[in-house]
């Protein structure tokens, strides 16, 4: 083929899809000034991050597509740049009454990144401590279902000359999602600077007062929002959650390359084990290593990062999430998985202390 079109190009790269947001980069108006010449293909890939890591990724989706829908001869060059950023305001003024902000994260989706997240935040509280919850899953919001509070409104409160949101109240803590704002039975379908705002106004429009430890529940992956909320928050560190099986903990590492890379410096607080062994419930001091024995510690290890902690896989913890009743407020305070949670909570606010005297020399 000789004779390359503007609408073949459009065509092609129609059926090219953003990896974390699922939509084309077309309809995300993501690709700009398309210019064609014979067989010479160029075109603008606008990033809503300079530093996304998929950004590669995109680029050689997109070279590919058209050499298999258009011309496999076609010479094709892909600029990547990124729109300006809008004037944010520094960290330490976004959120100035909060001590510590941690970050929980995971490489992937269905390793109960959220499940720790709340049993964290309610475990730290169980110490005295002030503690806020956000829910930051902007596009998976799952911890007003966790927390029985996915019929509840949200209230706005007036500060001086601004007016910010109520956050909710929940077994002593400050929860804000963003599934207390919208219909919880419609997708949110944002485009990536939409969702990155959205985000930005959970922290800063949100009259949050005093707080010890604001506990963040991130999107899965290493996509534009989670680099959006790691560049606009003050954060004290992270916290990786994965499961035992080789493909999670591969994850893990991108995970850690994100918050490590010089453009983030993210401090990586430690790792937590989900599902790391089954403890029947007429059983409660046998563990069963379904999913592999080790493998987190193994990593952790290998990397210099503390292990905080390991979840067991009992049927209580998804029960206490379905039904809104965490297992770090309910049951006895000996059972296995309550207890688990309390050490990862001890150990966070070991990690945090330590990194707080390596600062000071």
């Amino acid at each position: 083929m000789s004779n390359i079109t503007k609408t073949q190009i459009e065509m092609a790269l129609s059926h090219v899809d953003d990896p974390d947001l699922g939509q084309s980069l077309t309809s995300l108006g993501m690709i700009e000034n398309i210019n064609v010449d014979g067989t010479d293909v160029s075109f603008d890939l606008v990033l809503t991050t300079a530093g996304c890591p998929m950004k590669h990724k995109m680029k050689d989706d997109c070279i590919e597509a058209i050499h298999r829908l258009v011309d496999r001869n076609a010479n094709v060059t892909v600029n990547l740049t990124s729109r300006p950023a809008p004037k944010q305001p520094a960290p330490e003024e976004l959120l100035p009454t909060v001590k510590h902000t941690i970050l929980v994260a995971s490489g992937k989706g269905g390793v109960g990144k959220s499940t720790v997240a709340v049993n964290l935040a309610l475990s730290l509280a169980q110490t005295g401590a002030k503690v806020a919850l956000v829910d930051a899953d902007i596009y998976g919001p799952s911890v007003p279902i966790m927390l029985g509070l996915e019929n509840e409104s949200v209230y706005g409160m007036q500060r001086g000359d601004k007016q910010y949101m109520q956050p909710m109240e929940r077994y002593g803590i400050k929860v804000m999602s963003i599934g207390l704002l919208v219909d919880p039975d419609k997708a949110l379908v944002w485009r990536g600077p939409m969702a990155s705002n959205a985000v930005r106004q959970l922290f800063s429009d949100t009259w949050w007062d005093e707080v010890d430890y604001m506990v963040v529940d991130m999107p899965p992956g290493t996509g534009d929002i989670q680099l959006t909320i790691a560049q606009s928050l003050p954060v004290t560190g992270a916290i990786i959650v994965s499961t035992p099986q080789h493909v999670a903990l591969a994850d893990v590492v991108r995970g850690v390359e994100m918050f490590t890379n010089p453009a983030i410096n993210i401090p990586v607080l430690g790792f937590v084990e989900n599902m790391a062994y089954f403890t029947p419930a007429e059983l409660p001091d046998n563990k069963y290593y379904i999913f592999g024995k080790g493998g987190c510690a193994k990593l952790a290890a290998d990397l210099e990062i503390p292990l905080l902690g390991e979840v067991p896989l009992v049927q209580r913890i998804a029960e206490g999430g379905d039904s809104g009743e965490p297992v770090s407020v309910v049951g006895a305070e000996t059972a296995p998985e309550r207890e688990a949670f309390a050490t990862i909570a001890a150990n966070t606010i070991k990690a945090i202390c330590k990194l707080e005297a390596e600062k000071k020399g």
